[in-house]
């Protein structure tokens, strides 16, 4: 089959090549036929690109972790999903991606595609949406009525937060540069701050959540801005546990997990019109080194898209 392999830790180092066709090998996974995955510029770097949980060299991985595309076959001990089915997944670090002709998924990570999603759209959800969701829910508690405040809310994770915390009720509040200020507002942001004119502690105070993606002296200016017993969670790096208690707060840094629950959770907000996909430009495969090159640069409005083959029709509705 056709892949993105890595053969080094930049972005020279991306290659369009023959990589083997994986096959089943473990009773609870899932052949897929892929039809699209996302760029995560960072992943030449990670640590489980280039190694796995047990501590396997890995060589010449394939990156992608989003994932749209359609079941080939499935192990023996597969229930919740067949051959045939159109389906989405966030895919763990550790192990090649979906940036290629076909993966391996586990069934734990795999949820039917929304229906109202192409392929293309599908792959810009799972990791900017189960991180958003995870931050939000299950380290945020956010909970309707309350007040947050999205840093960087035109990324991947922040544009999928907006939307998120709207639905659930919250008052949202975005910092964003002043491009992006209406494109925020259509997703449901009720104050928009330009972080590049004003300093959003002058403007904002007694919020309940913090949610950051940008990191550095944009988190140790958050403090002052929560109410006390209010949330600080981070997506970006470790927070001090120190500051947090001075402040009289709480915080979390996480990474995200797969999560088939949760991504048909998101799926049903979907296709019931609350979120939307938010993708800047679409590549074909063989132009990943492009995509990844111009998602270092930062500043992109949404997902970076790798398209792997053509949507059928039959499956994307």
């Amino acid at each position: 089959m056709r892949a993105i392999r890595f053969t080094r830790k930049d972005i020279p180092g991306i290659r369009y090549e023959e990589a083997p066709e994986p096959s089943l090998a473990g009773k609870k996974e899932v052949l897929v036929r892929v039809y699209a995955t996302s760029v995560m510029w960072q992943e030449p770097q990670w640590v489980e690109t280039w190694k796995t949980t047990a501590g396997t060299e890995r060589t010449h991985p394939i990156p992608g972790h989003d994932l749209s595309g359609v079941v080939v076959a499935v192990g023996d001990e597969v229930t919740g999903v067949k051959a045939g089915d159109a389906v989405y997944a966030l895919t763990e670090f550790d192990r090649d991606g979906a940036a290629a002709e076909y993966t391996i998924a586990h069934e734990s990570e795999l949820a039917p595609k929304p229906r109202s999603l192409t392929h293309v759209q599908a792959a810009a959800i799972p990791l900017v949406g189960l991180t958003a969701w995870q931050a939000l829910f299950q380290h945020g508690k956010l909970e309707a009525g309350q007040t947050i405040l999205i840093h960087g809310a035109a990324g991947g994770v922040g544009s999928i937060a907006v939307q998120l915390a709207h639905w659930a009720g919250a008052h949202v509040i975005a910092t964003a540069s002043a491009k992006n200020h209406a494109f925020l507002r259509e997703l449901g942001a009720d104050e928009v701050i330009d972080y590049r004119t004003t300093r959003f502690e002058e403007q904002v105070q007694a919020v309940d959540l913090v949610l950051d993606t940008v990191g550095g002296a944009t988190v140790d200016r958050s403090w002052s801005v929560l109410k006390k017993g209010g949330r600080l969670i981070s997506v970006f790096a470790p927070i001090s546990e120190e500051k947090a208690n001075e402040h009289g707060v709480h915080s979390a840094f996480f990474v995200v997990r797969p999560s088939r629950e949760e991504l048909i959770q998101l799926g049903k907000r979907i296709d019931e019109g609350h979120i939307q996909p938010i993708i800047e430009q679409v590549f074909p495969l063989e132009e990943a080194p492009a995509a990844f090159a111009q998602a270092s640069r930062g500043h992109t409005r949404g997902k970076l898209i790798l398209q792997v083959r053509e949507d059928e029709s039959s499956i994307t509705h």
